[in-house]
């Protein structure tokens, strides 16, 4: 693995930098990309540093929007990917069109797919670590870089809930709350629900289906969407919904996008998920992952699957 100064290196050779992160993206994806870009910006204000992405923020727009990124302006550029674990995953396919690409991540490492990475699964978000290469390379922490940084922090935590929050994820977010960002607003941000949504949260409880293993699975078709008038990417705020059953230990939310086929969510209390999200090009942490399916079938197997994992962690935990 490389190090930070290996990167910074790097960063110093070329006059534009575009940061891509991954599809359908979440506040970490989202806050390490904007966090990273503000902060060389601040740093190099000669460079060129531009965010890439498939304009798929949805309600997390208010975190960084994505700039009209070209396929010339990676002509003699540095690309960087943040909090992208596969190539199937980064947003933006012009992403390979770059002099030289860098990964900088902390989901496992199982698609070593860059010229230069640095990959730690321990770190709490993607974010975190941006944060930390900042302070090793003397970049200027401001509340603009603050802000999206501090965002994808609490999200990919689970608002400091989640095993990888670390006496340092304290640390780092005592510092980004210094340069004076509002952290209500962002809380705020991150659990407002429109109406809609509420109801569509509702909903994800009466046509639930459970398991006896302990699993759980959702399944929002497009027509349930449009009858609660919300899209696919205003979904996110039910994928914890399973979760809050004393009973669901492990579940999937399966959201049905307008070609047919399905985004995948997997959480789980115990079970380990992720390798059963690789199964369907996808991936991500033990307990928080997400995949995708091509039809009903698929999404019939993917639950399937889960209930076996549950099943053997329910069976070797009693």
């Amino acid at each position: 693995m490389s190090t930070f100064d290996d990167i910074y290196e790097e960063i110093l050779q070329y006059p534009t930098i575009v940061v891509h992160r991954h599809t359908s993206p979440d506040p970490d994806a989202l806050g390490s990309q904007a966090g990273l870009a503000r902060s060389l910006s601040e740093k190099f204000p000669e460079k060129r540093i531009l965010c890439a992405g498939e304009n798929d923020e949805g309600d997390l727009a208010w975190i960084n929007r994505m700039d009209q990124v070209k396929a010339d302006d990676y002509q003699g550029a540095l690309v960087i990917t943040t909090d992208t674990a596969n190539t199937e995953r980064i947003s933006n396919k012009l992403y390979d069109r770059g002099d030289f690409l860098i990964k900088i991540d902390h989901h496992p490492d199982v698609d070593p797919y860059a010229d230069m990475s640095y990959v730690d699964p321990n770190a709490s978000s993607a974010s975190q670590i941006i944060a930390d290469f900042i302070n090793k390379e003397d970049i200027p922490l401001t509340e603009e870089v603050a802000f999206p940084l501090y965002a994808g922090i609490v999200g990919d935590t689970g608002r400091f809930m989640y095993p990888a929050t670390s006496a340092h994820t304290f640390e780092i977010v005592a510092q980004l709350t210094k340069t004076g960002i509002d952290i209500s607003k962002i809380a705020r941000n991150i659990s407002d629900v429109s109406f809609a949504q509420a109801k569509l949260q509702a909903s994800v409880m009466n046509y639930m289906k459970v398991d006896p293993s302990g699993a759980a699975c959702a399944i929002l078709t497009q027509d349930r969407l449009k009858k609660l008038g919300v899209n696919s990417e205003q979904t996110d705020c039910t994928v914890s919904t399973p979760g809050r059953i004393k009973d669901v230990i492990a579940w999937n939310v399966f959201v049905e996008k307008p070609d047919g086929t399905f985004r995948v969510h997997y959480r789980s209390k115990g079970p380990v998920i992720n390798k059963l999200a690789a199964k369907h090009n996808g991936g991500g942490h033990d307990l928080a992952s997400g995949a995708n399916a091509k039809d009903m079938d698929e999404v019939k197997q993917i639950f399937a699957e889960l209930v076996q994992v549950t099943k053997k962690y329910d069976k070797d935990h009693e």
